[in-house]
């Protein structure tokens, strides 16, 4: 049995990870800013009323938790704006690098005494952040900010590997829910979670750093 705590948990993937990771047995930390009828009908610990970026929140959600262990961290809060390079603007750009990579790395920042040697950290990304990966362009806030969030996961593996914490930078694939529009084309969040909790219990320190798929495939940067 694990200690996870989990950031956009609320909806979608991350209300997903919670079921699941709920039904295995593990012990389960949602943060939100507003909880769901979904999330409180699971009976999980919610943390509520914590929007990641503030800056205070980190420190906040510490102290909330007090001297809780966490085995798994996951970042799966995220912020998709579409835009093109006619309509792109300052504030949608800024809003998503907030939410997308600022907010993750000052949280792991904050919890790392929660962390242990042997503790598990993933960061939920997309493979839009691949810039190889890139055939179709636009999108500019949500790409730039999901590239800087896989930066900061391949140096957050080399800072965190001498303290025996493994680092894994995600895409969940293309999932049918409220931020892509409940695309038709896309899987669901179970089908993505089920792979996605695949790739976090084969993870170690010797496969850490890498840019994955849920499915498997190791991703271009």
């Amino acid at each position: 049995m694990s200690t996870v705590l989990i950031t956009g948990a609320n909806r979608g993937i991350g209300l997903e990870f919670c079921r699941q990771l709920q039904t295995r047995g593990d012990v389960v930390v949602a943060v939100c800013r507003t909880p769901s009828p979904e999330l409180e009908q699971l009976g999980v610990r919610i943390e509520a009323g914590l929007d990641i970026t503030d800056a205070g929140a980190g420190e906040e959600l510490r102290r909330r938790l007090g001297d809780l262990s966490l085995d798994l961290l996951i970042h799966n809060a995220g912020l998709l704006e579409a835009d093109s390079l006619e309509s792109v603007e300052a504030d949608s750009l800024r809003r998503q690098f907030e939410v997308n990579a600022v907010a993750p790395l000052l949280l792991t920042r904050a919890l790392l005494p929660l962390l242990h040697e042997g503790s598990k950290l993933v960061l939920i990304t997309s493979r839009m952040g691949s810039i190889a990966d890139n055939g179709s362009g636009g999108y500019y806030g949500y790409r730039m900010s999901k590239t800087a969030l896989c930066m900061a996961g391949k140096s957050l593996a080399i800072d965190l590997e001498p303290r025996g914490i493994a680092v894994a930078i995600l895409h969940p694939g293309m999932v049918s829910t409220r931020m892509t529009g409940f695309t038709r084309s896309g899987i669901s969040p179970e089908t993505s979670v089920q792979g996605l909790l695949q790739r976090i219990d084969e993870l170690s320190l010797a496969s850490s750093g890498r840019f994955l798929h849920a499915n498997g495939e190791e991703l271009p940067w």
